[in-house]
């Protein structure tokens, strides 16, 4: 099976699992939102993650994150609130790709939706700070990580 079959497969399920584990994460709120509205914005998540899949093409992917992370912010939401819904969708992809991809495919489709939903969370990370200061960072300079000790 390769990654789109196995994201259509499965998508009621990941979609469900994701929507409860946001539930559990007690955010305060999407705990405040309608059950049908956290629904819909994992499910919107999980369709642009699927796009992005199919054309290799990250442009929607970017916009969403930009427009969504505007909009939360002006709704009060912190950062780690809205990260956590990538982040609840990308694990939940994980474990039906390591369930139902072959082995040997398994690296590139875990890298693959990786990179879609770490772009999503980038461009939400980059929005919120250019909309909390008055500098607008163009990318995360994290070369400090990578030089050793």
């Amino acid at each position: 099976m390769n990654l789109t079959e196995c994201l259509l497969f499965n998508q009621a399920e990941i979609i469900r699992t994701a929507f409860d584990a946001l539930l559990r994460s007690n955010l305060k709120h999407y705990s405040s939102s309608g059950a049908n509205e956290n629904w819909q914005r994992i499910e919107k998540l999980f369709d642009l993650t699927m796009d992005a899949v199919k054309t290799k093409n990250l442009i929607e992917m970017i916009e969403y994150s930009e427009k969504i992370a505007g909009e939360r912010y002006d709704m009060g939401f912190d950062l780690h609130e809205v990260h956590t819904a990538y982040n609840v969708l990308e694990e939940e992809i994980w474990k039906v790709i390591l369930k139902d991809i072959n082995p040997n495919e398994v690296g590139n489709a875990l890298g693959l939706i990786s990179t879609i939903l770490g772009t999503g969370k980038e461009t939400l990370a980059l929005t919120y700070i250019s909309l909390t200061g008055k500098s607008k960072p163009k990318s995360l300079d994290l070369s400090e990580l990578f030089k050793g000790n």
